[in-house]
């Protein structure tokens, strides 16, 4: 039997969804809290908290659909598992700030002041993630399913490929640099972009395949603009 509750939070309405139970007993389960609430929850906005559950990007679309049908807009998820973030992110959903970094081993240099950047030296892999309130370094890269998340700059010394949002606190000023510039989606602020074969784009990222250089993103007249790095 699937665990869903829902409550109201100082943003508005969380739906909560324990791990136990399969994805259509817990579908069935918000309809049915919602279908009690009548027009109580028409028009609200939602954020889901899944914990450690595992849902894909097709099953995120799912809720979306069966919140829409009755009235309510999913607009951010709350959850631990990096994939499924990735796929919250993938289909444009938002994800509250985490501060504290994940994922880390002995070699990467943690600063004691939470404001210094924090250094990862090595490769990210898929299903990584790192978040940090502060600028990030990546000494190596960032694999396709990884994903960065900091509240400062990101600075990657290899070829980032995987999930990126700088600015993660909402600062518009941050950039993304990298020595490969190829990521699947990249954020900087409240603005966002994907790669060039994501078929629902907010805008576009001019990658440029056939002479890599180093590059930086940054918001420029209210988009993502990239520009060579290191001149």
């Amino acid at each position: 039997m699937s665990e869903v509750a829902l409550k109201g939070e100082r943003d508005g309405l969380a739906i909560t969804i324990g791990p136990e139970g399969d994805f259509d007993e817990v579908c069935s389960a918000i309809a049915a809290h919602l279908e009690r609430g009548g027009q109580f929850f028409r028009g609200a906005s939602v954020l889901i908290d899944l914990g450690p559950r595992h849902l894909t990007a097709d099953q995120l679309d799912v809720l979306r659909t069966l919140l829409s049908d009755h009235g309510v807009t999913l607009t951010a998820l709350r959850g631990d598992d990096p994939a499924t973030r990735a796929a919250a992110l993938k289909i444009g959903l938002e994800l509250p700030f985490l501060p504290t970094p994940t994922t880390l081993v002995a070699e990467d240099y943690v600063p004691a002041n939470s404001e210094l950047a924090l250094i990862i030296r090595r490769t990210l892999r898929s299903g990584q993630a790192v978040h940090h309130q502060a600028a990030v370094v990546v000494l190596g890269d960032v694999n396709p399913g990884a994903q960065v998340i900091a509240g400062g700059d990101v600075i990657v010394f290899g070829a980032l490929r995987g999930v990126v949002h700088a600015g993660a606190s909402g600062d518009d000023q941050r950039v993304v640099c990298a020595l490969e510039l190829a990521p699947t989606q990249l954020r900087i602020g409240g603005y966002i972009a994907r790669a060039p074969d994501e078929k629902r784009r907010r805008s576009r990222l001019p990658f440029r395949r056939k002479h890599l250089q180093p590059e930086v993103a940054r918001v420029q007249n209210n988009t993502i603009v990239v520009e060579p790095w290191m001149h």
